[in-house]
């Protein structure tokens, strides 16, 4: 998810991840101001082969081509598509969460019986008739795209009374910061990796604001009580060893909000973290 300033966001990415380009052509997706609750145009680029230097930036990255000031349908079918006839692991930096209904969807389409492991300050399951952030993951489930059972969400800490007893009635599991602080982080890892090991292919979607402001405060919905940067990090360090992880997304930056390149800079970090 990244919002904003494509300018800032290119200069921190070649800062900060080796053989990370971001530029015109490899950008793909701003929404209409209108799409979202927010005010802010919405983007979505992937990290690509590097033509200048021929360097091979790593097997979980894709490229999606797709063109700018288009709506969210058009945004999700292009996204959709791609993944479908993609053979590659993916990474995908996306608008806000909403874009991972489409790649979700895909995925689903094309491997049977996936996981989905969700990094999240909320559980995205609000009742609402189209596609937004806040819902996109209980439409997923109410179309049949992806089994409640075969869901994790892990740093719950913002949640309504509905979004409650929904997760209860689907027996989903979820790990909020409670839990989180109780187990400890290596407990919730292991605990994570011991559920999706049994799947043949899992996705992992990342919402930048499953970490605590402090340490990621370029964000729409800031949620005080979070994960810590190093948390998220360790995390995820563990989980990328795991070789039935098919696609990764991160989501939901927004460096118009940020202070001092701290969000970026840590988006950059998760990036590397999969090269």
């Amino acid at each position: 998810a990244i919002t904003g300033d494509l300018k800032q966001l290119d200069a921190v990415c070649h800062n900060k991840v080796n053989n990370i380009l971001v530029d015109e052509n490899n950008i793909g997706i701003r929404t209409e101001k209108s799409t979202f609750s927010t005010n802010i145009p919405t983007y979505s680029i992937t990290a690509t082969r590097d033509a200048s230097s021929g360097a091979n930036i790593g097997k979980f990255y894709g490229q999606v081509m797709m063109r700018c000031n288009v709506g969210l349908q058009d945004i999700g079918d292009n996204l959709y598509k791609y993944v479908k006839k993609s053979r590659s692991k993916l990474f995908l930096i996306g608008g806000d969460h909403s874009i991972s209904y489409f790649s979700i969807k895909a995925f689903s389409e094309k491997y049977d019986d996936i996981g989905l492991l969700v990094f999240d300050a909320h559980p995205d399951m609000q009742g609402s008739d189209f596609v937004t952030h806040e819902d996109y993951l209980r439409i997923l489930i109410e179309q049949k795209f992806i089994k409640p059972q075969n869901i994790v969400l892990v740093g719950i800490r913002s949640i309504s009374n509905e979004e409650l007893e929904y997760l209860k009635n689907k027996k989903i599991i979820y790990f909020n910061m409670d839990k989180i602080l109780d187990l400890g982080i290596k407990e919730v890892c292991d605990l994570i990796m011991e559920k999706f090991v049994s799947f043949n292919m899992f996705y992992l979607s990342i919402d930048i604001d499953v970490v605590d402001p402090a340490f990621a405060p370029g964000t729409g919905y800031l949620e005080p009580g979070g994960i810590s940067s190093s948390d998220l990090l360790y995390l995820l360090n563990r989980i990328k060893n795991m070789k039935n992880l098919i696609a990764v997304d991160l989501v939901e930056i927004n460096p118009n909000k940020d202070q001092n390149e701290i969000t970026l800079n840590l988006g950059c970090k998760v990036v590397e973290v999969f090269k």
